[in-house]
């Protein structure tokens, strides 16, 4: 068995209009989220093996803020990445890792709960997730494989999922 982990970037600062997409932080509520997040990825319990990331800035300043560890592996193509290249990136950052955790965006990230999670295997954990995989949300996965090449599609069990308004109501949508 492999643990699989996905972290959404944190909230980010659409205020930089004079940047370009890849180069834009985070908001305050972004560093807020991202912090909160790391406390409770760091406590969830899981230690991470791996870390593999987008090299964008928000990305960037999420791992930061979350000070999660361990060293980060920058992936120049999980920047907007479809679930075709995350599963690619997995099946070749994967190696002799256990536990694997990958930081990057959406679409990509929330259409993996899809891509990883068997009907059979949908909980209300996954319709929970199903809805919206916001900004710094986390999510972790038990597949049922021996090696990171074997990953596909319905291999999968979503055992956690968290998000910084599930940690701090203040930073839910309504506020």
């Amino acid at each position: 068995m492999k643990i699989l982990g996905l972290l959404r970037h944190a909230k980010s600062d659409w205020g930089q209009s004079d940047k370009r997409d890849f180069d834009r932080g985070l908001n305050k509520r972004g560093c807020r989220g991202a912090a909160l997040i790391g406390e409770h990825i760091r406590d969830h319990g899981v230690k991470w093996d791996k870390l593999v990331a987008s090299p964008a800035q928000r990305v960037k300043t999420t791992l930061e803020q979350a000070e999660i560890g361990p060293e980060i592996e920058w992936e120049e193509a999980l920047y907007l990445a479809s679930t075709d290249t995350i599963f690619d990136v997995i099946h070749e950052q994967g190696g002799e890792a256990d536990t694997l955790l990958i930081a990057g965006h959406n679409p990509g990230l929330g259409d993996m709960l899809f891509e990883l999670v068997s009907p059979a295997n949908e909980n209300a954990l996954f319709d929970e997730a199903k809805v919206k995989f916001p900004t710094a949300a986390f999510a972790v996965f038990e597949l049922d494989i021996d090696d990171w090449s074997q990953l596909k599609e319905g291999c999968a069990k979503l055992v956690h999922f968290a998000r910084p308004r599930d940690l701090d109501p203040e930073l839910g949508p309504e506020h």
